[in-house]
């Protein structure tokens, strides 16, 4: 944490709104990454943020600085996110959003034919099928490990779990996906 933005995180404490906004402008687009990643729905996710920054703004001074300040927020929008899928009976939805897909279909068009391309997008929707099949929190561990590049130890502070548990759920992910990935013999 920079010196700037404890003095941010201070003076927000305190009320002021002006230095809230400067860290919602610092973390808002890595929060709404993560859940859109989660939920799959721009709206929902959206919703999530918005959700998250208020209950940020109403906690800031409860923030023990012990956890980094991005950590401390991703937890509260993750579990936002996980939340409003549990209140919209949303919890199939598939965490892959357009920049995804358009990353994907960009690799595919660097070297492909058109049976490649048929292939790449057969293996995009049995990836999107499986990760609808997966629980939320398979989902969540997932997308923050490999989407999000996170250590099981910030993933366990994020979901609230201990790191064997966070270890469980992202393989749990991955042997699902590496099944929906094998080829039918």
């Amino acid at each position: 944490m920079t010196d700037e933005e404890a003095r941010w995180i201070a003076s927000a404490a305190q009320g002021d709104t002006v230095a809230f906004r400067r860290i919602v402008d610092a973390h808002a687009g890595a929060l709404f990454r993560a859940c859109v990643r989660i939920t799959a729905d721009r709206a929902i996710a959206e919703d999530a943020v918005q959700e998250a920054l208020l209950n940020a703004w109403r906690h800031l001074r409860d923030f023990d600085r012990r956890a980094a300040l991005s950590t401390w927020l991703h937890r509260i929008a993750v579990n936002a996110a996980l939340e409003q899928l549990r209140r919209r009976g949303r919890v199939d939805l598939v965490p892959t959003t357009d920049d995804d897909r358009e990353r994907h279909e960009s690799l595919a068009d660097a070297a492909a034919g058109p049976e490649r391309h048929a292939r790449s997008a057969e293996i995009r929707r049995d990836v999107e099928a499986e990760l609808a099949r997966m629980s939320a929190l398979e989902r969540a561990a997932f997308v923050l490990r490999h989407h999000e590049g996170r250590s099981l130890e910030e993933i366990s502070v994020l979901l609230g779990l201990n790191v064997g548990a966070c270890k469980q759920a992202i393989f749990r992910a991955v042997r699902k996906l590496r099944g929906a990935l094998q080829p039918a013999g």
